[in-house]
């Protein structure tokens, strides 16, 4: 007996309709590559994405095609993350920090048709437009005035001349939810890049379940500033989960040093906070400098590597700040983990915390995990044993784009390559990885790939978290 329910496609445009209706004037604040603060709210971004979706419906884009973006966070990717994939596209998000020939060789395999970026990585765009053969449009993300006389790429439009003209109406396809909405690539294992292509049911489920309370805990009541950037697997979710419950949006841009993002989080009244801690290391000693204190900022997640007990400790006893260790995966789009205290935590002294607080956490709902041994034997939740950390959920990967590498399933489970153990209440706590991954070349940045892609922004490098270690949220 099936139950008599109605159904209803799990689509992205559903997000920003939400938005629009019930957190119109919910503001969606900038700081552009211009160098000014850009403002709008929901109702905006909801108006500019259905005329980002009849451009591409113009350039006669097919359902399926690749958009890529070269791009910051900031108002104009969120109107392509939701343009772009509610007219049925898929977007892919280009990773400024690789290579040139990194970035050729994706654009090509992805099939790119359009790719828009922002005018900071005008350099890389200029290196590689000549040989990524299938992308027919190149969109800047500014105005029209902005657009230089010789860009040295032919039929370069400005952003604002190829979707400003077109009409904010727009009736937003119905399709099969599990159809592909967005890609981001992943050169955290041996090989060639390979691509995680999630859909729209998936991206739905981890931004609802991002938005959780023993989560990111996010609402309405939130100012969330994603210092992650929009090209690390989707910003971890964070524009998804903040259209769903309305909650503004303060984009920092280019500007990734640790003053402009301690004043942005103090101007926009910043209470959640996303990044690695390379990021935060800069912002802590900013303050610590300047004798400054946070007014707002109520937690922050810290994911991409793991983040030392000294940076938990000063954000926690410091300044009140509650750190979410989190982990996760581009083939997990990415949450896997979240390191929020049970009720029996509460009652702890702050040693005995900090004990629970240096771990990825526990699993959030929809992510299932187990550890095995050399023979695939599954080795108890006690804290001791460790093995090879095997994951399986409704967000994620079944196999790699165009089936690359073959099926990465064991027996229907996802082998993340992390060593790990997790105790008796389920909190993970990575120790090492496996040694058919590579530990350095997916992650770090040699000095010559700064020279090739810090040039045209001493940010790029940055915000690329140098030095981070970990090979997966890519």
């Amino acid at each position: 007996m099936l139950g008599l329910m109605q159904s209803q496609q799990l689509l992205i445009s559903s997000l920003i309709d939400f938005a629009e209706r019930h957190h119109g004037e919910g503001e969606i604040v900038s700081r552009r590559v211009e160098g000014d603060i850009h403002r709008c709210t929901y109702k905006d971004i909801a108006g500019r994405s259905r005329q980002v979706a009849n451009a591409l419906d113009k350039m006669q884009l097919s359902f399926g095609d690749r958009v890529a973006t070269l791009a910051w966070n900031g108002y104009r990717h969120l109107e392509l993350y939701f343009g772009v994939s509610g007219s049925g596209r898929v977007l892919h998000t280009l990773n400024p920090r690789l290579h040139p020939d990194q970035i050729v060789w994706i654009a090509n395999h992805s099939e790119d048709q359009v790719l828009c970026f922002d005018m900071t990585f005008l350099p890389i765009v200029k290196a590689v437009y000549a040989r990524c053969t299938t992308i027919k449009h190149f969109i800047a993300l500014c105005d029209a005035a902005s657009l230089p006389t010789d860009s040295g790429i032919p039929g370069l439009q400005s952003y604002e001349a190829w979707m400003g003209h077109q009409p904010a109406h727009y009736t937003w396809p119905v399709f099969d939810e599990n159809s592909a909405s967005s890609m981001c690539y992943t050169s955290g294992t041996t090989g060639n890049p390979k691509a995680a292509l999630y859909s729209h049911r998936s991206t739905i489920l981890h931004a609802w379940a991002g938005a959780m309370p023993d989560a990111l805990n996010m609402s309405a009541r939130d100012s969330v500033l994603p210092v992650v950037p929009m090209f690390h697997v989707n910003a971890w979710g964070l524009p998804y989960s903040a259209a769903m419950t309305g909650a503004k949006m303060v984009f920092p841009g280019p500007a990734m040093d640790g003053k402009s993002i301690f004043d942005l989080i103090e101007s926009e009244k910043v209470t959640f906070a996303a990044g690695v801690p390379t990021v935060w290391q800069m912002m802590l000693g900013h303050m610590q400098q300047g004798g400054l204190r946070f007014s707002t900022l109520k937690r922050t997640v810290i994911g991409g590597s793991a983040c030392p007990p000294a940076m938990i400790s000063a954000f926690n006893d410091n300044y009140g700040v509650e750190v979410l260790h989190a982990w996760g995966m581009t083939e997990m789009s990415p949450l896997g983990t979240v390191c929020t205290l049970k009720n029996k935590h509460l009652a702890m002294d702050a040693s005995q915390k900090m004990a629970v607080r240096i771990k990825q956490g526990r699993g959030i709902y929809g992510v299932e995990m187990k550890i095995v041994d050399d023979r695939g034997d599954e080795l108890p939740w006690d804290g001791k044993a460790y093995g090879d950390l095997l994951v399986k959920g409704p967000w994620v990967i079944r196999e790699y784009f165009k089936g690359e590498g073959g099926s990465p399933l064991i027996n229907g489970w996802f082998p993340t390559g992390d060593v790990a153990t997790i105790d008796p209440d389920g909190y993970l706590q990575i120790t090492d990885r496996s040694k058919d991954v590579i530990k350095s070349g997916g992650e770090w940045i040699s000095s010559i790939d700064v020279e090739n892609i810090g040039m045209a922004h001493p940010a790029v490098a940055m915000a690329a978290g140098i030095g981070m270690k970990h090979p997966k949220w890519d």
